[in-house]
This record gives structure tokens, sequence and C-alpha cells, in this order.
């Protein structure tokens, strides 16, 4: 297994485990597979989000095959600049349970770490996701707060539980 930080040329790898991760776990993103699908231009796009400053993609290969990824996304005001947030975690199916996931989420806060003046690091989870709320707890994350009726997928509603980690 390879644990690497994403850049441009990952962006093709990226799109496909995006739209797989958005048919597998609707109920985990905001944006749908239908959404993604209209999207212009979708490879482009993605190359340009993975050289963003302030925007880093941990993705974890197996064999040469991305299966596991997550963002960390620093604030860029002045305000916020202290604190990061925690996006797109998926892991394919066919790899869970192997720790991919816990690899990927160790290298973003490793990577958070790293930047200095990083204070604090935030995410969301749907409730119902024990098995993902169970890795958070063990890196340290804490629920702050919980939102009730987050997401709604088709007639049901999902609620999202709100966590952060403080770095130091």
């Amino acid at each position: 297994m390879e644990i690497k930080l994403l850049t441009p040329d990952d962006a093709s790898a990226y799109w496909e485990l995006r739209l797989e991760a958005l048919q597998q776990s609707p109920e985990a993103f905001g944006t749908s597979y239908e959404e993604a699908l209209q999207r212009i231009n979708p490879i482009e796009r993605v190359a340009n989000n993975l050289q963003t400053e302030g925007n880093y993609t941990i993705g974890a290969f197996d064999q040469d095959k991305l299966v596991g990824v997550v963002t960390l996304s620093q604030e860029s005001s002045l305000k916020m600049k202290h604190r990061a947030n925690i996006l797109a975690m998926y892991v394919s199916p066919q790899i869970r349970g192997k720790g991919v996931g816990k690899a990927v989420l160790k290298e973003a806060i490793h990577q958070a770490k790293r930047l200095g003046g990083m204070e604090k690091l935030n995410l969301s989870v749907v409730s119902s996701n024990e098995t993902a709320k169970n890795l958070y707890t063990q890196l340290g994350f804490k629920v702050f707060g919980v939102e009730e009726k987050a997401l709604k997928v088709a007639d049901t509603y999902y609620d999202e539980d709100h966590m952060v980690l403080f770095l130091n």
C-alpha cells in the first residue's frame, strides 16, 4: 500500500474513485452522482483542485490503483487559518477493514501539523456511520454537535455529527 499526496497527474484516478464513492455511499456526500456527471471538464477541475494552495488530498494506492482518499482543506481567511476541514473521505468497499482509512487520515493529520499554525481539524460524518465515527474517535476526534436532517437522499434524511480534533 502506498500513501501519498495526490498531484494533478492523479486527477483521472481521483475522478473515477469519486464517482464510485457517490454511487456506493450517496448518504455520505453533499454532491450526488447525477450532479457530478453533469460537471463540465471534471478531470480538469480535479487537477486544478489538486494543486490549489491550502488543499491537500491524500490517496492510498493498492497495486497502482487508487482505493482510498481524504482531503484536508485549510481555511483561508486570516481569522480562520488556524483550522482546516477533513472532506471527501472514502475507501473502496473491497479494501475496507485493512487500515486504509486510518492510514490516509493519519497522513492528513500529519500534513496539518506540518503546515504550522494549524490548531484544529473539523469534519462531518453521517451519524449512523458507526465504522467511520469509530475511526475518527480512535484518532482523537470528538463530537461537538449534531445537525439533524443534514442530508436528504430520496425520501430519507440523514443526521450528521460534527467532530473536532485539537492538534495542540
